[in-house]
């Protein structure tokens, strides 16, 4: 069932963006810090899929997604968006 964002939060990190959704993802906090370790999850998979994504976490109602510092968050935000709305 998709997640709609409902809201893209900045965090102290700069290369990290919180995407609040419209209801729970997980109930449990579930951390990816490399694409290999999320290979088996299936949405954490497929936001990994994106270029210049680096890390994941994922809790209630909402994913916290950390990319490169070289990486744009312009391109890295509507490709999230849209994963997280085809899930």
């Amino acid at each position: 069932m998709p997640y709609e964002v409902r809201e893209v939060q900045p965090t102290p990190n700069p290369n990290a963006l919180k995407f609040v959704l419209d209801r729970v993802i997980s109930d449990r906090p579930t951390s990816f810090l490399d694409p290999a370790s999320g290979k088996d999850h299936p949405i954490a998979s497929r936001l990994f899929a994106i270029s210049g994504v680096t890390s994941l976490l994922i809790l209630g109602d909402f994913v916290t997604v950390g990319k490169r510092p070289e990486a744009r968050w312009a391109e890295i935000k509507s490709k999230v968006e849209q994963t997280l709305a085809s899930v």
